[in-house]
């Protein structure tokens, strides 16, 4: 089992930065990939970033140049830099882990990233 909390969500003004955080924990050796998802309301849910174990971060066209993902693997916690952050980013961020080994997705609770204009 792989338990996944995240954290850093807030309210920010559009221009502002906000870094979210996920930690996770259980069986985190069977983890590979991990990444970002985010989700708007009466939208699908939108893959923002993902990162292979030993990879390199692969991001959406929507935030490349503003969003930066990082991976602690002694943490066992990846982040989320999110800067120059506009309207249309408000969302909430869901992170994900994925093990090859098992097949099995699991998920973050999320965290709610408004940005005003």
């Amino acid at each position: 089992q792989v338990q996944l909390v995240e954290s850093g969500g807030g309210l920010v003004q559009a221009g502002g930065s906000l870094r979210l955080s996920c930690a996770a924990s259980g069986n985190i050796f069977s983890i590979n990939t991990m990444g970002w998802y985010r989700q708007a309301p009466g939208k699908q849910r939108e893959l923002v970033a993902t990162s292979p174990s030993g990879g390199m971060s692969n991001y959406a066209d929507s935030v490349k140049g503003r969003f930066t993902m990082s991976r602690d693997n002694a943490k066992n916690t990846v982040y989320l830099q999110m800067n120059s952050l506009k309207p249309e980013d408000t969302a909430v961020y869901y992170c994900y882990a994925f093990s090859v080994l098992s097949g099995n997705t699991y998920w973050g609770q999320g965290t709610q990233v408004t940005v005003s204009s």
